[in-house]
């Protein structure tokens, strides 16, 4: 049996207050009054039993299970959003709805795109960004990319790549007044995490034999984007995934704090469709597209013949 939601009203105040980091922001977003966010926040908590902000002079902050709440709530919300504009949108002929995770939109597929509509300018492909896998059962997806094991067996994979972590911060942070010289000097220093993927810190804190760090007591984002750019900004250490990692290692703005000290991702990179797909003309010329580009890519291609 479903258990019951909060109220609709009080997530959408917590999630907009979150989002803008002030309940002003919020209310200016959601065209109600100041005191009616705080209502809506005050509401969910006591719901919840537990403090979601935390009252301090310049506004609001995010509590730890605040931390851990938003990121949750702004992916559900974004797939009410996608889910009604889907809706509202009949697909046009020739469209390819492509699903990957942002970070791989982002820092690798979206700069080259432009190649891929000029080989085929009659295929449209509609990009849709997810932290979640595609259950292609309930989802209307043509073909994705994701990160970890082949499960489906009527999904069709074909393997990309694999990944390494490492920390990664600002040159700055590195060599400031707290040096990271070694794995346990993380502990003088905020750890940036990325929801879903919060056990990969304690995969590498674990593989370095590293104890008495809780890596969950750091700053928590949605987007390995922006906990990047966080990590530039010199306000924590993140933990770099390569090869999306390495634009910012080759310009200087990051830099690996403890060379050497890497760890093999224990998920694999693949390209899935439904097998009953494979021999889709739009399908067919995105996979071998997409496989040519990975090969390429040199970064990507040293990684595939390491595994």
């Amino acid at each position: 049996m479903r258990k019951r939601l909060p109220p609709l009203n009080a997530l959408r105040a917590f999630e907009a207050a979150a989002r803008n980091k002030s309940f002003k922001g919020a209310a200016e977003e959601l065209f109600v009054s100041h005191s009616a966010i705080s209502h809506q926040v005050r509401r969910l908590e006591q719901y919840l039993s537990i403090d979601l902000f935390r009252r301090v002079s310049r506004g609001v902050e995010l509590t730890r299970a605040g931390r851990i709440y938003y990121p949750v709530l702004r992916e559900a919300f974004d797939m009410i959003d996608e889910g009604t504009d889907l809706v509202l949108s009949p697909e046009a002929p020739g469209t390819l709805t492509v699903q990957v995770y942002s970070t791989f939109a982002i820092r690798w597929l979206i700069p080259r795109l432009p190649a891929f509509r000029e080989a085929h300018p009659d295929v449209h492909v509609r990009l849709h960004t997810s932290q979640s896998d595609v259950n292609f059962e309930h989802e209307d997806v043509d073909i994705c990319v994701m990160l970890g094991q082949r499960v489906q067996p009527d999904v069709h994979y074909d393997y990309l790549f694999s990944s390494q972590t490492f920390p990664v911060c600002s040159p700055a942070l590195a060599r400031g007044r707290s040096p990271l010289r070694e794995p346990a000097d993380l502990a003088h220093h905020t750890i940036i995490q990325v929801y879903p993927s919060r056990h990969d810190w304690a995969h590498w804190l674990e593989q370095n034999g590293v104890e008495g760090i809780e890596p969950d007591g750091g700053l928590l984002f949605d987007s390995y984007d922006l906990a990047l750019n966080t990590a530039i900004q010199g306000l924590g250490v993140a933990l770099g995934l390569e090869p999306f990692v390495n634009r910012d290692l080759e310009a200087g703005t990051l830099v690996e704090a403890f060379p050497g000290a890497r760890v093999n991702h224990r998920g694999t990179w693949y390209l899935a469709c439904r097998k009953e797909k494979t021999d889709n003309e739009k399908v067919c010329a995105f996979r071998d597209w997409l496989l040519a580009e990975v090969k390429r890519d040199s970064s990507m291609h040293r990684h595939a013949m390491m595994s």
